[in-house]
């Protein structure tokens, strides 16, 4: 299939996490990304494992964000390869970029000197901390802004440490932002002619996820506290254990909450001035919680999801990796691709065009593999 990024050209000097997933992102809908690599080992992310794919060496993290690339690599300490990459960048439309902070200025690829170079350049540069501040040049990985940008605090039950998520979501989160503001850019070129700067960051990123909270601190002056896997704002809206397994409810709304109670049991809860109206239940929670609790306590998960979701309730159960990937609904939506020519399986891109989801041309590139190609071709 056609795909909507044919004939766009993007080059990649980055590592790790954000800026490969903003690459791979914008190869699997369809762009050309060439991956620049420095000669000592790479990207290195290639050595982040068990597991490992085919080779026993490049890591299944790698061959998962760098799928659908070629690999390039190239010194940038050294005169003649900066060269080889302003030849590059002549034929290309995006530039990602996150090393580390200030190392682009140090070697004379920062953005200033690139777009007055090449002025319809997208160059996208990816922070730590942001471009700007005094922070601006610390380095950062994804569990240092889950700390310092608040949403460790926010995050665990009241009475245990403040705790990390599982899932890297200031580094996605903020090659997913970048992604966004590298094709408005190129939107806006398609009008004006020139290229733009596009700056993003880890702690910008982890500022968004905690938005709300942000915003309720400034016009409050409270800090936000931890309710275990409770919601601020709406209750009952967390994890409660059942007779064998943990269950999700997410009664979001009073007329939801009514009929929750009506299937717990209790539709008297539903009339209590206490608990009848939303922020009643959240000014009520100590009360109200232990005693869903205790009513979800006597019977199994399989019993209350059926009452539930008869009734029109939100719940899920809490699932783990395993479970989620031999369910149903993961076959239904076909996520997963094996990448051609090495037998890895990895998800996909969660887009669909057209009902069809784009799967990856090739797989991750070896260490250097298109070096020449690239190079002799341009």
């Amino acid at each position: 299939m056609a795909l909507p990024l044919d004939g766009v050209r993007v080059i990649e000097v980055g590592q790790a996490l954000a800026g490969p997933l903003a690459g791979v992102i914008l190869a699997d809908m369809g762009a050309e990304v060439i991956k620049i690599e420095k000669p000592d080992g790479g990207d290195d992310a290639r050595i982040w494992g068990p597991p490992f794919g085919p080779d026993g060496e490049t890591s299944l993290y790698f061959h998962s964000q760098n799928r659908n690339k070629r690999s390039v690599v190239l010194d940038l300490k050294a005169p003649a390869d900066v060269a080889a990459l302003h030849r590059l960048c002549e034929s290309a439309d995006i530039l990602i970029q996150n090393l580390r902070p200030g190392v682009v200025d140090e070697i004379g690829i920062g953005p200033e000197a690139m777009l007055e170079r090449h002025p319809r350049l997208i160059y996208c540069s990816i922070w730590a901390f942001g471009y700007q501040g005094p922070m601006r040049l610390k380095p950062g990985f994804d569990p240092l802004l889950q700390a310092y940008g608040g949403m460790m605090s926010m995050t665990g039950r009241p009475e245990d440490p403040p705790t990390f998520c599982g899932a890297s979501i200031n580094d996605k989160a903020t090659g997913l932002f970048c992604t966004i503001g590298a094709l408005a850019a190129l939107r806006q070129r398609d009008r004006t002619g020139r290229g733009c700067l596009v700056d993003t960051s880890l702690f910008e990123t982890a500022v968004f996820w905690v938005e709300g909270q942000v915003n309720q601190h400034i016009a409050t002056g409270d800090v936000p506290k931890r309710h275990g896997t409770g919601a601020a704002v709406i209750v009952p809206y967390q994890v409660f254990e059942t007779a064998d397994r943990p269950l999700c409810l997410a009664a979001g709304n009073d007329r939801l909450w009514a009929r929750c109670a009506k299937v717990l049991g209790h539709p008297e809860w539903a009339e209590d001035e206490r608990f009848a109206r939303s922020r009643n239940r959240v000014k009520h929670r100590a009360t109200l919680v232990p005693m869903i609790a205790e009513v979800l306590r006597g019977r199994d998960r399989a019993h209350w999801i059926a009452g539930l979701e008869a009734a029109g309730v939100p719940c899920a159960p809490v699932n783990d990796i395993g479970e989620v990937a031999a369910s149903a609904q993961f076959a239904a939506v076909d996520i997963m691709q094996t990448l051609p020519g090495s037998g890895v399986q990895v998800v996909g891109l969660p887009i669909n065009f057209d009902r069809t989801r784009p799967l990856s041309a090739r797989p991750a590139p070896a260490l250097g593999e298109h070096t020449r190609e690239i190079l002799d071709r341009d």
